[in-house]
């Protein structure tokens, strides 16, 4: 037995020696420098960032906080992503436990018929064994395989981890988008029944234009369809707050109802646009964290499948009690022993060693080229967002401006219908034109405040 112990010693000690030409690489991260095509000149070299504002600073609202809180914890698409979470969270134990040898037990009983012409017929004509053992297995890491494995499946969960909190980051977008264009449909309600009332007024003062002959029949007839064609304005608009709940309850994990909410009026994200360094702009995205850790994790498995080419050292060992009779099983002597150690070199396997590590390779480059597309489509999300957010803010002191001329226009067009110097065309138009504007003058409000929700969300704020 002692010559023995110092057998495996030996082979032990020399394949920790042949570790020191371990054959797996260290990973070292892509250096993507794609900085110079942020388009913008908002960046502003200092170290602050919106995305590091935790969302509750930055959406103030509180049915939209309560929104966000219920969507965080009932939205059916988070509850899956943490399911995946907790199934690479197994996958990674199983990873770390590599390290460790395999112990298993078994009890077996094994009853042979033996021929009579057989060697040992005239013998036995049945033989009955009873075996009560455990065994050990276990492969020493020589060429960084197991280690290479425990970090593939380390970065694989880690990569659930923050495709959980883009997901997040996501929802909370999406929620507090949704809820702020129900606002807007909400002011464009409340303008257009302005706007019917005021038609509505109109058809009736035609009508005493038409008695007085100022008028005829057809500008009767165009007014009433001014008014019918508000009404179909606000119909739209109400069947848009119907999808738009809809849509707002699934997102919070709700059947369809009707919501709470405030007033556009009273929304105001009060944050400083600024976005930080711009090596350091793309720091908080999670999804950016997790394509990273999607290559980690194929960078790894690359080197499992190099390893695999390279010779293996195990050792298996099996002891317990073997007898012909149970009532000789724990007698001392039934105990036996058997170790078998030895390195296990690849020869012949049909390419498959080779196919894997292709395969492995592929997919190092495919997750690579992801990584890269993904640092791209970000800086992409980034500046469309900057650019979507000055545009609409410029457009808004345009469109208040617009509203005022065209709100003056229908009350100067009003007056002179009265004394018969313009025609009821000309109030039509000016009616039709003031309406539009200010319905889109709402509108250009929501998409500032949903542009500041992209620029959010794209520089990665929302999951902190």
């Amino acid at each position: 037995m002692n010559k023995n112990i110092t057998r495996i010693s030996v082979v032990v000690g020399a394949s920790f020696l042949m570790q020191s030409c371990l054959v797996a690489k260290k990973y070292e991260r892509p250096n993507l420098k794609a900085e110079e095509n942020f388009r913008t000149e908002v960046v502003e070299k200092d170290t602050t960032s919106i995305a590091k504002i935790e969302w509750n600073k930055v959406f103030t609202d509180q049915y939209l906080q309560n929104y966000i809180q219920q969507g965080l914890e009932n939205n059916y698409d988070i509850q899956i992503a943490a399911q995946n979470i907790a199934a690479a969270e197994a996958s990674m134990k199983r990873g770390k436990a590599g390290y460790f040898p395999t112990i298993n037990a078994s009890a077996t009983w094994t009853h042979q018929e033996i021929s009579k012409n057989s060697q040992f017929g005239g013998l036995f004509s049945q033989l009955d064994q009873y075996q009560l053992s455990p065994s050990l297995s276990w492969e020493a890491d020589i060429w960084g395989k197991i280690r290479s494995n425990k970090r593939a499946t380390a970065a694989t969960y880690l990569q659930s981890v923050a495709t959980n909190k883009a997901l997040q980051a996501q929802i909370i977008g999406s929620i507090a988008s949704v809820y702020y264009q129900l606002l807007s449909f909400d002011a464009q309600l409340k303008v257009a029944e302005a706007a019917l009332k005021n038609r509505e007024k109109s058809v009736e003062v035609i009508k005493s234009l038409k008695e007085g002959g100022t008028v005829n029949e057809v500008g009767v007839k165009q007014t009433e369809s001014q008014m019918l064609a508000t009404k179909v304005t606000i119909e739209d608009i109400k069947y848009n707050i119907g999808v738009l709940e809809n849509s707002l309850s699934i997102l919070i994990g709700n059947a369809p109802k009707s919501i709470e909410r405030a007033s556009l009026a009273d929304q105001k994200i009060d944050i400083d646009i600024s976005t930080g360094v711009p090596s350091t702009l793309l720091a908080n995205r999670a999804d950016l964290i997790a394509a990273e850790y999607n290559l980690m994790s194929t960078f790894e498995q690359t080197n499992v499948a190099r390893a695999n080419f390279y010779p293996s050292f195990t050792i298996n060992a099996t002891s317990g009690f073997q007898a012909l009779e149970t009532k000789d099983l724990f007698n001392a002597n039934s105990l036996f022993a058997n170790i078998v150690t030895g390195l296990t070199a690849p020869i012949l396997n049909g390419r498959a060693i080779k196919t894997n590590f292709e395969v492995a390779k592929a997919n190092q480059q495919k997750a690579f080229l992801q990584y890269e597309k993904q640092y791209l489509v970000a800086i992409q999300e980034v500046s469309n967002a900057f650019a979507n957010y000055e545009n609409e803010t410029k457009k808004i002191k345009i469109r208040e401006q617009q509203v005022d001329l065209l709100q003056k226009a229908v009350e100067y067009s009003d007056e002179l219908l009265v004394y018969g110097m313009v025609n009821y065309l000309d109030v039509i138009t000016a009616s039709d034109s003031a309406l539009n504007a200010e319905l889109s003058l709402i509108d250009n409000k929501y998409k500032q405040l949903n542009a500041i929700i992209t620029l959010y969300r794209s520089l990665g704020g929302g999951w902190q």
